[in-house]
């Protein structure tokens, strides 16, 4: 299958044809049934006459080409129905009848706040593409998205998230006229997701009521089925709390399919280089040293324990608290005393095979650098971050001291 993708260097455009070579490349496995031998990129800056070439081949075409910022609002309708209009008659003079997408807005609507140059524009571009399946008989797909965001999106351009992850991740202050507006985002791999939907057939039909998306199965219009509405200051609170996480190590709570999750990807897509890294306190001492990594609000913190050759570290009980022990390099020897017992377990380990040993509840345990020569390196995970006012953790050797 040959793709058309015009607007390809914008951010919409951008993420598909990505998303569309991976397929072609082989790169991507999670669908198998989806065969993409070429890929046409279009833009602005593009050759003309190799559009029509692209028309004559295209077996789906994606017109995601639009004008969102121009200089005077007459240049709304030049971006967003001419160039459609000229692409339409390109496909009808190659007889080219395969199925077009076309990206319209939630704008489209032209209720209230967005009856204005860029709905009206957008509009015509939805009745034109209506009026040419009818006449060529071509399946047309036409999307109102609402606002986008995701990595690559521009920033202070026409996207409030973008804006507002760029300018917090380089410091730079934010601008909220209303903490209380709500927002209806689509985070821009769900919508890729649809897109490639559409080209298997699979694509979401809806109507709307007013500026609401109602899904249904024979609906005019398509959508992306996953959006989310979000107040302003639930998103910069969230980017606030992410521009902490190298001071606290504590990662928010990010469910998998939640706003957070995808708003988290496009803030970290927006730091500077001097950002991407960032120093961990190191705890040093003459046994070597303890670096904690990462913590989490439910699920425990990550630590990296060093220690020197035949040095022994440990000699504790917790009662509640758990923790796997991950040797990653070394050689190293794990004990564990169950309390009131002489019954203890020894594990062998090593950064050669590496596994996870459980440090039990109510065991005192250590770990001991076999090595006379190497640093054993462990990482350590803990169910539940440390709380200095209730440690869970007591002192005792695992050798027992024999009184004769």
């Amino acid at each position: 299958m040959k793709i058309l993708v015009t607007g390809a260097k914008g951010f919409v455009g951008k993420n598909l044809c990505y998303a569309l070579k991976n397929l072609r490349d082989g790169k991507e496995c999670a669908r198998p049934d989806l065969r993409i031998d070429e890929v046409f990129e279009f833009d602005i800056d593009t050759d003309e006459s190799l559009l029509r070439r692209f028309c004559a081949e295209a077996d789906f075409v994606f017109n995601l080409a639009g004008v969102n910022r121009p200089k005077e609002a007459s240049e709304f309708m030049e971006g967003n129905f001419t160039f459609a209009s000229k692409l339409l008659e390109l496909l009808k003079e190659h007889k080219n009848r395969c199925p077009v997408m076309f990206s319209s807005s939630i704008q489209a609507t032209c209720i209230g706040r967005y009856d204005n140059a860029y709905g009206r524009s957008k509009r015509a571009g939805e009745e034109l593409a209506f009026a040419y399946g009818e006449e060529s008989g071509a399946k047309v797909l036409v999307y109102r998205f609402p606002n986008l965001f995701g990595k690559w999106c521009r920033p202070n351009y026409n996207s409030a998230v973008a804006t507002f992850c760029y300018n917090t991740a380089n410091d730079l202050p934010i601008t909220v006229s209303d903490p209380n507006m709500r927002l209806e985002l689509l985070y821009i791999d769900d919508l890729v997701a649809e897109m490639l939907d559409a080209v298997s057939g699979r694509e979401h039909r809806c109507e709307f009521d007013g500026i609401n998306t109602c899904l249904t199965e024979n609906g005019r219009y398509c959508a992306v089925p996953v959006t989310h509405k979000v107040m302003l200051r639930e998103i910069v609170d969230l980017l606030e709390e992410f521009k902490k996480q190298p001071q606290t190590l504590v990662m928010p709570e990010i469910p998998d399919g939640s706003f957070a999750k995808k708003l988290y990807s496009t803030y970290l897509s927006y730091l500077p280089k001097e950002k991407a890294s960032f120093p961990l306190k190191m705890n040093i001492d003459d046994r070597g040293s303890f670096t904690e990594l990462l913590k989490t609000q439910n699920c425990g913190q990550f630590s990296v324990n060093i220690s020197k050759p035949g040095v022994t570290k440990g000699e504790h009980w917790h009662n509640t608290k758990w923790e796997f022990f991950i040797v990653v390099s070394g050689r190293g020897l794990i004990r564990q005393r169950r309390l009131g017992t002489d019954e203890v377990l020894d594990f062998e380990v090593s950064g050669d095979r590496i596994e996870a040993v459980h440090m039990l509840p109510g065991y005192t345990h250590n770990i001991i650098n076999l090595s006379e020569t190497e640093n054993l390196v462990t990482v350590m995970w803990a169910n539940e971050m440390f709380d200095s006012k209730h440690p869970d953790t007591f002192f005792e050797p695992v050798e027992q001291r024999r009184i004769l």
